[in-house]
């Protein structure tokens, strides 16, 4: 099977079964991506040299305008998408297999954990993986240390509060936070956001 009908696949939402082949070649591409990101933390690197790590990660471009203060940790990275304008604190985990899609203009916080799988909850199904796409909307801050969970959706313009773990999908205009994560508030004069 090729890296691109894999993360195809896995995008889709389709069960790895453990020990499948498809397992198998999960395991190959964590190789990858940690050969990668031992070359990205293991020194320091300019803004330039940062970018050009991460467009091999991604295994795509990322915008002149993209930033990011490493360590950074996948043991995927080829479903990473990355918008214009996009800030990544130092010490991020991205569980990218599912996908993980930030919009134009969000920063990301120290330590954030983007967690794109999920585990089979009976002991036979435990090594199975699951699969599911996270999406961050455009102008979206999420604080130091929250986890974003699989298959939720943050809204433009939202705001994650420190610590927060986010199980469920985030309203555009909104801060949430706690664990899990609830409505705090809306944001006032969200509509006039940076494009």
């Amino acid at each position: 099977m090729k890296t691109e009908e894999y993360l195809a696949y896995l995008r889709e939402g389709r069960v790895v079964k453990g020990g499948s082949e498809m397992h198998q070649m999960m395991h190959r591409v964590s190789q990858q991506a940690l050969q990668i990101t031992a070359e990205l933390n293991g020194s320091y690197h300019t803004p330039e040299e940062i970018r050009k790590l991460m467009e091999q990660l991604t295994g795509r471009p990322l915008d002149q305008t993209f930033s990011m203060f490493p360590p950074f940790y996948t043991e995927c990275g080829r479903n990473i998408y990355i918008g214009k304008h996009v800030f990544i604190n130092c010490c991020c985990h991205f569980q990218d297999q599912g996908g993980v899609y930030i919009g134009d203009g969000s920063l990301i916080g120290s330590f954030v954990v983007m967690a794109t799988i999920n585990h089979g909850q009976s002991p036979s199904e435990r090594t199975d993986n699951r699969p599911a796409p996270i999406h961050i909307g455009k102008n979206v801050w999420i604080g130091s240390h929250a986890t974003i969970l699989p298959g939720v959706t943050v809204g433009d313009n939202a705001i994650v509060a420190a610590g927060a773990v986010v199980t469920k999908d985030v309203p555009a205009n909104t801060i949430v936070g706690g664990v899990p994560a609830r409505k705090l508030k809306s944001i006032p004069g969200s509509e006039n956001a940076r494009p």
